[in-house]
């Protein structure tokens, strides 16, 4: 008798004496237990099958994880910089075309007297001419001098972008009230001007106006894009090339909390008579970015994590069914015994949900160090949910159940007179 099948004789209430054999019972316990031994029989076949869902499983668990840790970074950094900072547009041209510029000449100083503000400034693209481009000597024609962009900062607003100094310093309030002709340059445009050292007192040109170079940046913590222009003060650069063409900004930056009651407040700071000619925009809110980010990442890669567990689905269906081809002499032997069509299905969705399961346990395992790893790479803290582990291997056991499904039933429909005959 095969274990599994048992058959039990006993006296029938019809007939005295008359016995019969009883149905045949498969207890899940059994079910097991075959259907491990089956999968055990062929390792590499097994590994090989459970490769898919390990894959999948693993991805959908390092995913998960892998952007809770993220999003968990995403406070500290809005923290430090980005909720410190209020950028304040002139927007006086959509009100108004007699209003070329509407932050008024101290903005500066109105701006730094609120409470929590830290460094405020006004900044803006200076618009040459075709024919004026930025040399380190006068009509030199560098190749590179017209690709460079020359902005006018207050020394505000220089300092609200956190600069970091290579060489040299940064202009101060004494060069914007003097109308200095001075400038600041980033190490990538001190570079393209073949500028290395300030001990030589180097100058640049742009058009035909010389400025002393009297610092290179090397960082900023705030508008990169400054580190790839030429800096020089507003007062100078309003008394070489006018009022901006394109409308400025101011720069602020804040202390922690302050960012908001700031942007309320600037408006009327800067202009009492005309608050409507300067928008501010304050921070934006960490919830809705950190919500951005979960949406973007988990999308992409629970996409991949779903073509994974659809490989690892066909996988197992493939070589479930393979072994229902290889195996039909024992499957005709147990329905021979006593099985029933129903104890064969159980049998193989057992097998396929055991490999599933299997994959499942391994790709959490693998998905959960995925995220440690990378935390610690990066010096994070590692978040993981425990519904995230809880449910991987479900999804795994999920993913062989379904696989199994139709290898299952063919199974089941095999004749044990047919399978003996072959």
């Amino acid at each position: 008798m095969t274990p599994g099948f048992p058959a039990r004789r006993r006296g029938s209430l019809g007939r005295p004496g008359e016995d019969t054999v009883e149905e045949s019972r498969f207890p899940w316990r059994d079910a097991v237990s075959e259907s491990t031994a089956g999968v055990l029989q062929r390792p590499a076949r097994a590994a090989l099958t459970a490769l898919g869902t390990v894959l999948g499983v693993g991805a959908f668990v390092a995913v998960l994880g892998l952007t809770a840790t993220a999003a968990s970074q995403i406070d500290g950094r809005f923290s430090r910089l980005a909720a410190t900072e209020v950028t304040v547009h002139d927007v006086a041209r959509e009100h108004t075309e007699f209003e070329p510029l509407a932050f008024p000449d101290d903005a500066d100083e109105r701006v730094e007297r609120l409470n929590g503000v830290e460094h405020a400034g006004v900044l803006w693209p200076v618009q040459l001419d075709r024919d004026q481009q930025v040399a380190s000597a006068p009509a030199a024609d560098t190749g590179v001098g017209g690709q460079i962009q020359v902005v006018a900062a207050s020394s505000g607003a220089v300092e609200a972008a956190e600069p970091v100094l290579r060489q040299g310093r940064l202009f101060d309030h004494w060069h914007d009230r003097t109308r200095q002709r001075v400038a600041l340059l980033g190490t990538g445009t001190a570079s393209r001007l073949g500028i290395t050292t300030l001990e030589t007192q180097p100058a640049i040109f742009i058009g035909e106006q010389a400025f002393t170079v009297i610092g290179i940046v090397g960082d900023v913590r705030r508008r990169p894009d400054l580190l790839l222009s030429v800096l020089v003060p507003r007062s100078t650069a309003q008394q070489l090339w006018g009022t901006p063409k394109e409308g400025a900004d101011m720069l602020v930056s804040t202390r922690i909390g302050a960012a908001q009651q700031v942007a309320r407040e600037a408006p009327t700071a800067l202009r009492p008579d005309h608050p409507e000619y300067l928008q501010a925009v304050p921070p934006p809110d960490p919830r809705g970015l950190r919500s951005g980010v979960n949406q973007d990442l988990g999308q992409l890669f629970l996409l991949l994590a779903g073509v994974c567990l659809v490989i690892g689905t066909v996988g197992i269906a493939n070589t479930t069914l393979v072994a229902v081809m290889e195996r039909t002499g024992e499957i005709g032997l147990r329905r021979a015994l006593g099985a029933r069509s129903r104890h064969v299905l159980i049998q193989f969705l057992t097998e396929s949900a055991v490999l599933g399961t299997l994959g499942g346990i391994i790709g959490t395992s693998l998905g959960v160090l995925a995220v440690v790893g990378v935390a610690v790479a990066r010096d994070w803290t590692p978040v993981v949910q425990p519904g995230t582990v809880i449910a991987a291997p479900v999804i795994g056991l999920t993913t062989g159940l379904l696989a199994g499904l139709y290898p299952a039933w063919r199974a089941a429909r095999i004749q044990p007179v047919e399978a003996l005959r072959r």
